[in-house]
C-alpha cells in the first residue's frame, strides 16, 4: 500500500513538472503585446510629472518620504497645519527631487497635527550646485 502510494507522488510530481514546462514554453513562444510608442508630449498636453510622497504623522511629527520616478526635476514643500489655533503652522524650505532621486521632509507641530500636505512645482533651472567650501590649503 506504501509503495503504492510513494508511485503515485512520483507520477504526480513528473506530471506537475511536464504541465509546468509546457505552460512555461507555450507563454515564451507568444508574440508580444503591442507596446505603446513613447512620444513627447505635445505642446499645452500635461507632462509626467511629480514625486509620489507618504506622509506618515506619528504625534506631532509629520514625516513626508519622496520619489521621483520622472525625468524632470520636482520641487516639493511640507505644509503642516497643527489641531490647536495657538499652535503654529509651518512650511518646509523648498527641496529639490532630481530623477530617480528621494527626498525625506519633516515638520512638527507643538501639540496635536491637523494636516499635512505636499505641493508640487516643476524645476525649469535647477540652477547652481550647493556651494561646497574648499579644504584649506595644507601647511608646509
Amino acid at each position: 500500500m506504501r509503495a503504492l502510494h510513494r508511485g503515485f507522488a512520483a507520477y504526480a510530481s513528473v506530471a506537475a513538472l511536464l504541465t509546468g514546462t509546457a505552460v512555461a514554453a507555450e507563454v515564451h513562444a507568444a508574440p508580444p503585446a503591442e507596446e505603446a510608442a513613447v512620444r513627447a508630449p505635445a505642446a499645452g498636453e500635461p507632462e509626467d510629472f511629480g514625486a509620489s510622497c507618504q506622509t506618515l504623522v506619528e504625534g506631532s511629527r509629520v514625516t513626508a518620504h519622496c520619489r521621483n520616478p520622472y525625468p524632470r526635476t520636482d520641487r516639493i514643500r511640507l505644509h503642516v497645519e497643527c489641531a490647536l489655533w495657538w499652535d503654529v503652522d509651518n512650511d518646509s524650505a523648498p527641496v529639490d527631487v532630481g530623477p530617480a532621486d528621494y527626498a525625506t521632509v519633516s515638520g512638527r507641530c507643538w501639540k496635536r497635527v491637523g494636516s499635512a500636505w505636499i505641493t508640487h512645482e516643476p524645476v525649469t533651472d535647477p540652477g547652481p550646485p550647493a556651494a561646497v567650501t574648499p579644504d584649506p590649503a595644507p601647511r608646509p
